[in-house]
Formats: C-alpha cells, sequence, structure tokens
C-alpha cells in the first residue's frame, strides 16, 4: 500500500516540485496552502508524514505542530523551511520535528530522508487517535482531554477494535469473533450489555455519541 504524505508550503511551485518528486517513487502527495484543513484532513486520511514549511500565513509551522502534538496526533513531521539558523533547528525538533530540511534542497536528498522517517516511524507508530480519544500501544491506555479512561480488560480490547474500524459498521458476530474470541460468554446479547458499559464509561454524559447502533446490523463507531 503506497503511503500518503501530507505537504503544507504557501509556495506553489515548491508544492508542485515536492508533489512530482514523490509521486515518482510511490508516495500520494496531497498539498494545503496553510495550515486551514490539516487537521481535518489528518482525520479524515491515514498521513504517513508532514511536511511542513515555517513560514506560513498567519503561523510557524512549528507552532502549528506543537499545538497538533499536543492534541494526541502523533503523525511524523519533517520541516522544509527557509529557516536555517541553527536555534530555528533546535527549535523545529523541540515542537515535535523528525527531522529538519533547509530550502534550497536537493530532491535525492528529499526523497531519501522521506523514505527514512516513514521506515522508521512505521516501526514506532505507539499511538493512534480518533476524535478526541488517544491510544497509547506501549502502556495500553486509553486518554480522553488527556484524562486516562478506566477500562477492564474487555472493555479495552473492544473500545481499540472500534477504533481500529473507525467509520465501518461491526455487526455483533465480527465483534464476537475479533475481541471475545474464544471465551465462554460468546452471546450476541453479551456484546449489547458490554458496549452499553463502554459507552457509560467514555461518554457518561451521553453527548459525543462515538459508538452508534445500527438497528438489525450492529455497531459503528464514528
Amino acid at each position: 500500500m503506497s503511503k500518503t504524505i501530507l505537504m503544507v508550503e504557501d509556495e506553489e511551485d515548491i508544492l508542485e516540485l515536492v508533489e512530482y518528486t514523490l509521486s515518482k517513487i510511490g508516495y500520494e502527495v496531497i498539498g494545503c496552502l496553510d495550515t486551514k484543513n490539516v487537521q481535518a484532513i489528518l482525520d479524515e486520511e491515514k498521513i504517513d508524514l508532514i511536511l511542513m514549511d515555517r513560514n506560513l500565513p498567519g503561523v510557524d509551522g512549528a507552532n502549528f505542530i506543537e499545538l497538533l502534538r499536543a492534541k494526541g496526533y502523533n503523525t511524523p513531521v519533517i520541516y522544509l523551511t527557509a529557516k536555517t539558523a541553527q536555534s530555528d533547528i533546535l527549535e523545529g525538533f523541540e515542537k515535535g520535528g523528525d527531522d529538519y530540511i533547509t530550502k534550497p534542497f536537493d530532491t535525492d536528498e528529499l526523497q531519501a530522508r522521506v523514505k527514512a522517517v516513514i521506515k522508521r516511524s512505521s516501526k514506532e507508530a505507539v499511538i493512534i487517535k480518533a476524535r478526541d480519544i488517544v491510544y497509547n500501544f506501549d502502556s495500553k491506555k486509553f486518554k480522553i482531554d488527556d484524562k486516562d479512561i478506566d477500562l477492564t480488560h474487555l472493555e479495552h480490547d473492544l473500545l481499540l477494535e472500534f477504533i481500529k474500524n473507525k467509520d465501518i459498521l461491526l455487526s455483533r458476530e465480527q465483534l464476537l469473533e475479533n475481541v471475545w474470541k474464544d471465551s465462554y460468554e460468546k452471546q450476541l446479547k453479551t456484546v449489547n450489555v458490554a458496549i452499553k458499559r463502554l459507552k457509560e464509561k467514555i461518554d457518561p454524559n451521553g453527548e459525543k455519541e462515538y459508538i452508534k447502533a445500527v438497528r438489525g446490523e450492529g455497531y459503528i463507531f464514528c
């Protein structure tokens, strides 16, 4: 499966050059001239790498990445920027960057660094995010608004199954097969009870509607 790169760059000629350079070696590139739609794209698409300029309309790209990191977004970032001072480079790494390339740049070096960061991050993808729920594979913990959610082992596996299949309708039979597996409690009504308890923990006020029941079909996390 090809990897998808989101590039945020307000100079269209550079955006087109990078898109051409990376598409030649099999990457799909989504281009943005500013940061307005970046978070929405990260929520809707599987983005494997962000190429981020720093001199953007109304915002420093490093400050924007710092805000994304604070919200739980863990997509790797390479800055591609004309800010070349040592202090700028250090600041870029401190604010969530994984690599730093200065303009003007060599396209062969760009390709090599993109490949290296994507290869490295694919082995280190320990955090996934769906809406405001963040899951850390290392700690096996879920957080909402930076607060730990206290779940049973079954509830943990159930919520993880939903997040991995965001916006996909899952039947009760699928959930039993994937979550309960060989459990003795493998009954369809068990799914309904477990989901009710899970919803009470992650959405106690019933305001967020993470998990919706589809009559006669199953459940969907959206």
